[in-house]
C-alpha cells in the first residue's frame, strides 16, 4: 500500500513537500516515482528515483524546481516542490516498479490514491 500526503492549496511561487509512505512494500527494492493528473488530462510522469544508486529523473516541466528523494529507513519517498506554478495543479500520485522503464505509466505496478495540489495565481 502506498499513501500520499502533503498536498494542499498554495500560492504561485510557494512550496509543498509530498510524502509517499509504504506499508507491506519494501521501497528499498523498488524504483519509485511521482505522477500527476490534471482535470481533463492524461496522467503524466513527474519524477523518479532508482532503487540502486539513487539516480533521479525529471520531466522537463519540473526540472530545477522539484526534487525527488527517498528514505529507505523510513520506507518513504519525498517530492519537494518549489517555485510552484498554476499549471502544476493536479492530483499527485506515487508509484513503485521493478521495471527499468520509468516514464510509461504502464511500467508501474503499485499506485497510491493521490493527493491534491492546487496552485493559485
Amino acid at each position: 500500500q502506498l499513501v500520499e500526503s502533503g498536498g494542499g492549496l498554495v500560492q504561485a511561487g510557494g512550496s509543498l513537500r509530498l510524502t509517499c509512505a509504504a506499508s507491506g512494500l519494501p521501497l528499498a527494492s523498488y524504483n519509485m516515482g511521482w505522477f500527476r493528473q490534471a482535470p481533463g488530462k492524461e496522467r503524466e510522469f513527474v519524477a523518479a528515483i532508482r532503487w540502486s544508486g539513487g539516480r533521479t529523473y525529471y520531466a522537463e516541466s519540473v526540472k530545477g524546481r522539484f526534487t525527488i528523494s527517498r528514505d529507505d529507513a523510513k520506507n518513504t519517498v519525498l517530492l519537494q516542490m518549489n517555485s510552484l506554478k498554476p499549471e502544476d495543479t493536479a492530483v499527485y500520485s506515487c508509484a513503485a516498479t521493478m521495471s527499468i522503464q520509468l516514464v510509461p505509466t504502464t511500467s508501474w505496478n503499485y499506485w497510491g490514491q493521490g493527493t491534491q495540489v492546487t496552485v493559485s495565481s
